[in-house]
C-alpha cells in the first residue's frame, strides 16, 4: 500500500515539473535578465509551505553567485522591510496568489520601485496582476491524496527556483574557483580542493639531488614521512622519485652494494604527475587507479611545487 502512495506521488510531483517544462517561454528569460541586472540583492518572500521554499531557493541563489536574502512576509510587516533597499529585487512564492502578508507588501515595492519577479499557480491573481514578470507554476493536482497539502505545488515552485539559479549561473559564467570560493566547508568545498592547497612543499616537501647517497636519501624519506621523495635537478626541475619500495626492492638485489649508489642510480623516472590546479578529487581518484600512495605536483616547466599524499586526501572523505 504505502509503496503504491510513493508511485502515485512520485508520478504526480513529476508530471507536475513536466507540464511546468512544457510552459517555459520567453518570460522566463525576463525573469533572468530582471535577476541577472540587480544592483543589490535578490529578496526571496514566501508564507507557510511557500516561505520554505524561498529560504532554499534564497541560499541556492546566494551559493551560485546571486546574492539573495530571505524576507518573511509577516516579520516584514512588523518593522523587517527595513532589510529591503533600492537596487534588490523581489522573487515572491505564492501558489495561490492572494497570501495577504504578500500582497500587503506590494506597495513597498512599488514605492522603492523594485521589479516583482512572481511564482505562481494563479497568473490572474493580484500578486501577478502587480508583478513585473509572472512565472506559472500551476499543478493540475496535488500529490496529497486529499488534494490539499502543498506538494506537487512545492516542488514545481522550488525546481522553478533551481532553473532561475542555474541559468543564472551559466549567464555569470561562473566557475568551479567561484563555486570553491563559496563552498570553503563541508564535502563540496572539499571536493573542490586543489592540488596546490593540499600538497606537502617547502620544509615539508622531500627532496634530494640526483647525487645524493642512499642513506641520504632514506634518512630524507624518513624525515619526511611521506614514504618517497623527489629527485630534482640544480634548477629544481623533476628527475624522478624514490620510494620506500624502490629502496627494499633495491637491498634484496643489491645488498652490500646498496648505500654506494646514489639517488641517481635508483629512481623511478617519469612518475605520475599533476598541475597545481587539479581537483584534489581527481587526484585521488587516479592514486587509487594506478595504487600508488603519492603524485609530485609540477608546474607548467616541470618544476617540483610539491607532493600530495593518499593519505591527506582519505582524511577528506571525499566520497
Amino acid at each position: 500500500m504505502s509503496i503504491e502512495t510513493a508511485r502515485r506521488v512520485l508520478r504526480i510531483e513529476a508530471e507536475a515539473i513536466e507540464g511546468m517544462r512544457q510552459r517555459i517561454d520567453a518570460k522566463f528569460n525576463c525573469a533572468v535578465e530582471i535577476l541577472l541586472a540587480c544592483k543589490g540583492r535578490v529578496v526571496v518572500t514566501g508564507m507557510g509551505k511557500s516561505g520554505l521554499i524561498g529560504r532554499k531557493i534564497a541560499a541556492t541563489l546566494s551559493s551560485t553567485g546571486t546574492p539573495s536574502v530571505f524576507l518573511h512576509p509577516a516579520e516584514a510587516l512588523h518593522g523587517d522591510l527595513g532589510m529591503v533597499l533600492a537596487g534588490d529585487v523581489v522573487l515572491a512564492i505564492s501558489y495561490g496568489g492572494e497570501t495577504e502578508e504578500i500582497v500587503a507588501l506590494v506597495a513597498t515595492v512599488k514605492r522603492l520601485a523594485l521589479p516583482l519577479v512572481t511564482l505562481t499557480g494563479k497568473p490572474n491573481s493580484t500578486l501577478a496582476s502587480a508583478s513585473d514578470v509572472v512565472l506559472d507554476t500551476s499543478v493540475r493536482e496535488e500529490a496529497c491524496s486529499l488534494n490539499l497539502a502543498p506538494t506537487a505545488s512545492t516542488a514545481a515552485a522550488m525546481a522553478m527556483g533551481d532553473a532561475l539559479a542555474i541559468s543564472l549561473l551559466d549567464r555569470r559564467g561562473f566557475s568551479h574557483d567561484d563555486f570553491a570560493a563559496l563552498h570553503p566547508g563541508g564535502r563540496l568545498g572539499k571536493r573542490l580542493l586543489r592540488a596546490s592547497d593540499l600538497m606537502h612543499s617547502g620544509d615539508g616537501l622531500p627532496s634530494v639531488s640526483p647525487e645524493a647517497k642512499i642513506p641520504d636519501v632514506i634518512y630524507e624519506i624518513s624525515s619526511k614521512g611521506l614514504g618517497m621523495t623527489t629527485v630534482v635537478d640544480g634548477h629544481g626541475m623533476l628527475v624522478g622519485i624514490v620510494t620506500d619500495g624502490d629502496l627494499r626492492r633495491l637491498m634484496q638485489k643489491r645488498r652490500g652494494e646498496t648505500f654506494e649508489l646514489s639517488a641517481g642510480e635508483c629512481l623511478t623516472r617519469n612518475p605520475v604527475t599533476i598541475g597545481p590546479t587539479e581537483f584534489a578529487s581527481a587526484a585521488l581518484q587516479r592514486m587509487e587507479q594506478r595504487k600508488i600512495t603519492s603524485v609530485v605536483v609540477i608546474n607548467s616547466d616541470e618544476r617540483v611545487l610539491g607532493v600530495l599524499h593518499l593519505h591527506d586526501l582519505w582524511t577528506l572523505e571525499l566520497f
